[in-house]
């Protein structure tokens, strides 16, 4: 059983990861096996439990021990369960929690690119998306749309970030990912040699004089194919667009050149995921 321990003092250092750690230190880049992340509400912290994720603590609202938290806090066996009413942990965590359960875990040891595509036959490739939301709103796409895969370049969000995770709903711990290379600032932005040595196609996104539009028949036709998303403000480097099969975009009306990353993300899915 839990052990439920009731709040009464702030600056508790275990209360240190909901209150007083910015998202660099929960990822401990020095130490990454001691890294951590948070998990919020009940549904994301079951599909982060569903995906093998180890839990340290709980941090809810006294209402929820018997209500939406009750089969969280089973799963998680016996750790601490830290819980107070509403007004103490917004006072607390510094916001409102909405779902009123935040969780916090390991995070797991990341996968090889190689071992991450692995059976599958389309995958997207984020290139310095660094906006969270953003990066969220991807895996949300790649999950509902036929992605099986998502690779990222180091400089992206990571997908592990409270809001990423958030605005994903949870499908960040359902779509398996890894980041591409290492922070190297002499490597491309984005390393697709482990993609094309899996036989994989690689289309890149961009508004190029030559991109084609995303409805050709011949990218629906490939067995294994890349999509390359690039950053938000100046898209994919020239260097990642020659490297790639297909330079792709999708067609716009009303003088429009663009979308936003998720945005084009989910059209793009769409048309090119498995379906």
């Amino acid at each position: 059983m839990s052990n439920i321990l009731e709040i009464t003092d702030f600056k508790a250092p275990e209360l240190d990861v909901y209150a007083r750690l910015s998202e660099g230190e929960l990822l401990n880049r020095h130490e990454p096996e001691k890294g951590i992340f948070i998990a919020e509400s009940p549904k994301v912290i079951e599909r982060a439990l569903d995906a093998g994720c180890v839990p340290i603590s709980l941090l809810l609202e006294t209402k929820h021990i018997e209500g939406q938290a009750k089969d969280v806090i089973a799963r998680c066996g016996d750790i601490p369960v830290y819980t107070a009413p509403f007004d103490v942990l917004t006072k607390l965590t510094g916001f409102k929690l909405t779902r009123g359960v935040l969780c916090a875990m390991h995070r797991p040891v990341l996968p090889s690119a190689a071992c991450v595509c692995e059976g599958a036959r389309r995958v997207a490739v984020l290139e310095n998306v660094m906006n969270p939301t953003n990066v969220g709103a991807i895996f949300r796409c790649a999950a509902a749309l036929g992605i099986d895969a998502v690779l990222l370049t180091p400089a992206c969000s990571n997908p592990l970030y409270r809001r990423a995770i958030r605005v994903s709903m949870g499908t960040v711990f359902q779509i398996p990912w890894t980041f591409l290379g290492t922070e190297n600032a002499n490597q491309p932005p984005a390393d697709l040699q482990v993609l094309k040595s899996l036989g994989f196609k690689i289309a890149a996104m961009a508004l190029n004089d030559d991109s084609i539009s995303i409805a050709d028949p011949r990218l629906a036709s490939e067995e294994k194919l890349a999509i390359v998303l690039g950053t938000e403000g100046d898209g994919l480097a020239d260097c990642t667009i020659g490297g790639c099969d297909y330079t792709i975009r999708i067609p716009m009306s009303h003088g429009v050149d663009s979308l936003n990353v998720a945005a084009a993300s989910a059209v793009a899915f769409w048309q090119l995921g498995n379906h």
